[in-house]
């Protein structure tokens, strides 16, 4: 078995601009920087032969390359938020791209979360806060809804394999899977 995702690397820049709204929340744990990813399909704990089939479809896939930019901050978990996050301005292309690369890792055989695709960075994991350090948290978060970042072309796709450990996950990159430079016929 072998726990595994797809997503997309982040640009330097990109993970610049990140890490300093990491610094400007109050997070009790950040994602490193050279972490820093959007997940496109979290394949969880694959058998072998699964993920090669998984792999062998996301080659075969042809898609079109494609910009893409950040935008705003927000917290999962409501009441009780124990995820900080850097939204994805709203992309045609990448909801067509997801799709179809859930439906590889599905026919593959993966055992592929059944939550609704919401593109995000995680910026922070940790435990639920007291109340008084969740309102301190919103009020950050609240005032990291004008952080944007420009436009960066998606040209790849990378598939990790994600290793557990007592600081977090560390991350392998298993294989990497160019777009294509113009729209498929």
């Amino acid at each position: 078995m072998i726990r595994a995702f797809l997503g997309i690397a982040l640009p330097e820049a990109v993970r610049g601009a990140l890490a300093v709204q990491q610094f400007l929340l109050p997070l009790p744990r950040k994602v490193e920087p050279e972490a820093l990813h959007l997940t496109l399909v979290f394949l969880g704990d694959c058998p072998e032969a699964d993920l090669e089939a998984a792999h062998e479809g996301f080659t075969a896939l042809r898609e079109a390359s494609f910009p893409l930019a950040l935008k705003g901050l927000g917290l999962f978990g409501r009441e009780r938020p124990h995820t900080a996050w850097a939204g994805v301005a709203p992309s045609a292309a990448l909801a067509r791209l997801q799709a179809k690369v859930e439906t590889v890792a599905r026919r593959a055989g993966c055992p592929v979360e059944t939550r609704k695709f919401v593109p995000h960075v995680t910026l922070g994991r940790f435990r639920p806060p007291p109340p008084f350090e969740v309102a301190r948290l919103e009020r950050a978060v609240a005032l990291g809804a004008v952080f944007a970042t420009p436009p960066w072309q998606i040209e790849e796709l990378t598939l990790w394999q994600s290793r557990l450990g007592p600081k977090g996950a560390g991350y392998d990159v298993l294989a990497r899977y160019p777009l294509t430079t113009h729209r498929p016929a």
